[in-house]
């Protein structure tokens, strides 16, 4: 049986970033195994929006903690060739009268107090930043200029590359099916390769983690749920890579918006969604009637688009927690097992810093931001995540 010091189950942005941060701190021996290839799960399907906009505050410090990796990503992975695909357009918040406006006014407040750079906008500076859009029952408006979108797929994949060079063996195409226990200690991994030894395992298997529950006998607080995304075009109306992401609070969906392919609009919700029976990255059925639901939404802030037409679509799947914020640490008195599961949609904007976190905490070093609030035992004591916007992925 092939020993590893550390063993990494799963390839997708966060299970690569950890295995970049492994070996950048010094890991040795690292194995990350991949059930198929690397970015191609419910990372290829992820928005890419990048913001440090959260209600929880934890998560504005995991996001800061991210924004220097996506600002200069071929010098974080020691690459000149890698591209994270950052088109740094910035973020705009607004919400209206009503039950979202205090929390927004409290999240902005905490971020400028944290030293991240915040504008607070009239309604004519929106406009001129996003004139496409209509910002008449706008109360409050929050700016980011720093803030943007990239490509998902392109950070897994500049993580892995990074992570071969430093020495990781990535096996893809390879289904982790059983774990090795010496009584509360992990010793390693039975797969359809064969069994592999570890001293630490680490696993980042999103949609899958229930399979982990299974093996340690332990339920796992987590759910696929899958979310669905359109690209409209409207002539005219062009929703260009100068104008910024948008978050409408005032929207029964809570939609966002970024320009896709520099002229369509990529939108989609920000609320719950349909709750799958089991996990899987297929494509799901859209239909006509959500287009036609998400299209009144859209035109009511985007007038002309009241003409627009449905580009594309596609859905991608979340592994949600029932305060939507993901499960990072230890689990339980299990020994040798560090977990990263739960991301609820915020998995891409926070994988520098997680993946470098549990990076650390796997080497037993100090961690850049706490996990504390993140362990799994909150959901047993009360002490829950939970964003001030309600459940969905701005928490």
């Amino acid at each position: 049986m092939s020993h590893y010091d550390f063993i990494v189950i799963g390839a997708g942005v966060i299970g690569a970033s950890v295995a970049h941060h492994l070996a950048a701190l010094g890991a040795q021996s690292v194995l990350v195994i991949e059930r198929g290839t690397i970015g191609a799960g419910t990372t290829s399907q992820s928005s890419g929006l990048l913001r440090t906009h959260y209600s929880v505050r934890q998560n504005v410090e995991l996001a800061r903690s991210s924004w220097w990796a996506f600002n200069n990503f071929a010098e974080y992975v020691g690459d000149d060739e890698a591209s994270c695909g950052l088109v740094k357009c910035g973020y705009l918040i607004c919400a209206p009268e009503g039950d979202k406006l205090d929390p927004l006014r409290a999240s902005l407040a905490a971020q400028q107090d944290m030293g991240i750079e915040v504008q607070l906008l009239d309604k004519g500076e929106a406009h001129e930043r996003l004139p496409i859009a209509s910002f008449d029952d706008a109360a409050l408006i929050g700016f980011e200029p720093e803030a943007g979108f990239a490509d998902a797929y392109l950070v897994a994949t500049g993580f892995a590359r990074s992570a071969r060079r430093r020495g990781v063996k990535i096996m893809e195409g390879v289904t982790v099916t059983g774990l090795v226990r010496e009584g509360l200690r992990i010793t390693g991994v039975e797969t359809s390769a064969g069994s592999f030894s570890c001293g630490t395992l680490v696993s980042t298997q999103s949609i899958w983690t229930p399979e982990l529950a299974a093996w340690i006998g332990m339920p796992l607080p987590v759910k696929p749920e899958r979310h669905t995304v359109l690209a409209l075009e409207c002539e005219g109306a062009a929703y260009s890579f100068k104008m910024p992401a948008f978050k409408d609070l005032g929207s029964a969906g809570m939609l966002y918006y970024r320009s896709y392919g520099g002229s369509q609009m990529l939108v989609s919700e920000g609320v719950v969604g349909e709750t799958l029976n089991s996990p899987e990255t297929e494509q799901g059925q859209i239909s006509l009637d959500y287009v036609v639901e998400v299209g009144a939404q859209v035109a009511e802030r985007f007038p002309a688009y009241e003409a627009a037409g449905l580009a594309s679509s596609w859905t991608g799947v979340y592994d949600v927690t029932p305060d939507w914020n993901p499960v990072l640490g230890k689990v339980a008195d299990i020994e040798g097992l560090v977990v990263g599961f739960g991301f609820s949609g915020h998995g891409f904007k926070l994988s520098p810093g997680i993946g470098k976190i549990l990076a650390q905490h796997a080497l037993g070093q100090p961690t850049d931001v706490s996990l504390a609030p993140y362990a799994l035992e909150r959901f047993a004591s009360g002490a829950l995540l939970v964003g001030k916007y309600g459940s969905g992925a701005v928490s």
